[in-house]
């Protein structure tokens, strides 16, 4: 005699339990899922760029936090504009419609120097350009008399160099808004120079990183030759030297022969200034060895886009005072002993950053030279 079979509904209720378990722990799953792509946000795109960069060479899409806004609200740029805290009325266009250039002069400075940077700032300001004061030695009051002090922006941190400031204060982000940064130092005489006549020349000759050259006859600190000013040229991109040390000639494809600029007053268009920014390293503030490398961020051939400009020239003073003597100082050789501490510590920077670069270019193994023959 056959058993009926047992009945169907037991085993449905089985499986329907078992359904509702699976979907449960998938909501659950996609719940903690959301969380943390919350929270993650920036933080994922950002390790999307990496890998899109790392696979495929190229330059990562752009992403941004700001795709909750409306899009018209999103202000991608900021800028070193300084506005009232009333009547709006007066706040006019900052930036005359005539002006071919908007720039911005950045500088460490101390109150030592106080006399010769004012003369370097009101050039700058007469041609509507900014300007951007690092002060190393804390004293910010000292500069409030000058009549031009409340259109400057002052930053202020104790005994560092123009490199440290820059790297944390000139952003390529936030220097979007300007065509050429002037990255100079505090000693230097300005009489024969004209800024915007210094970057009309570097347009029309399709410049991207330039000096001024120096002044041969006044200048007390001069290191090297490439930055001597010519009296028969407008622009200079190269020397020639038969020395055996230097060799320089028209077959000379590299610095300090040619595509090479000093440290002490570069100038940038703002496509070499977001390389620049990225070159610059956080721990190594004294900026020895940057000079060397500044050829490849020139967008382009380093001996035919990086230059030196003549008709705008400048007079190099070699006062060293970060790390010097102030105006109340007592103590002469404890200062003198500070500035041997300081040039050990660039010294050794120096080899530093050659190490980082040579490894660097080991470990990227997708990187190739533009400049190697």
């Amino acid at each position: 005699m056959k058993h009926p079979p047992p009945p169907p509904r037991r085993c449905g209720v089985v499986v329907a339990v078992v359904a509702l378990v699976l979907l449960a722990c998938l909501q659950i799953q996609y719940h903690h899922l959301k969380v943390d792509l919350g929270k993650a946000g920036f933080a994922s795109g950002t390790q999307d760029n990496r890998i899109h960069s790392v696979t495929s060479r190229k330059p990562a899409p752009a992403t941004t936090n700001s795709l909750s806004l409306p899009r018209g609200i999103v202000e991608r740029h900021s800028d070193m504009y300084l506005r009232p805290l009333w009547d709006d009325s007066a706040a006019a266009t900052h930036k005359s419609k005539k002006d071919d250039h908007n720039a911005l002069l950045a500088m460490a400075v101390g109150i030592s120097q106080i006399k010769n940077v004012d003369t370097m700032t009101r050039k700058f300001l007469k041609e509507n350009y900014a300007v951007m004061l690092f002060h190393y030695d804390g004293n910010v009051d000292g500069w409030r008399h000058l009549e031009w002090s409340d259109k400057a922006i002052h930053i202020l941190a104790h005994n560092q160099t123009k490199w440290w400031f820059a790297k944390r204060f000139l952003h390529p982000d936030v220097m979007a808004i300007y065509d050429f940064i002037f990255l100079w130092d505090e000693d230097l005489g300005v009489e024969n120079f004209n800024p915007r006549r210094y970057l009309d020349i570097m347009v029309s000759e399709g410049l991207e990183i330039t000096q001024p050259a120096l002044d041969p006859d006044l200048s007390t600190d001069i290191h090297h030759r490439i930055t001597i000013r010519n009296k028969m040229t407008k622009v200079h991109r190269r020397i020639y030297d038969n020395r055996p040390s230097m060799n320089c000639s028209d077959e000379s494809k590299g610095p300090p022969c040619t595509g090479w600029v000093e440290g002490m007053a570069p100038v940038f268009s703002r496509a070499a200034w977001k390389c620049v920014w990225h070159l610059i390293q956080n721990d190594l503030i004294h900026g020895w060895g940057l000079d060397m490398k500044l050829g490849y961020c020139a967008q382009g051939d380093r001996s035919e886009k990086v230059g030196v400009i003549d008709s705008e020239y400048v007079v190099h003073q070699g006062i060293p005072s970060l790390g010097g003597p102030s105006l109340s100082s007592k103590t002469p050789r404890r200062s003198l002993d500070l500035r041997t501490h300081i040039r050990r510590q660039s010294s050794a920077e120096l080899e530093r950053f050659k190490e980082r670069w040579n490894r660097a270019v080991r470990e990227d193994e997708g990187w190739r030279d533009p400049f190697e023959s």
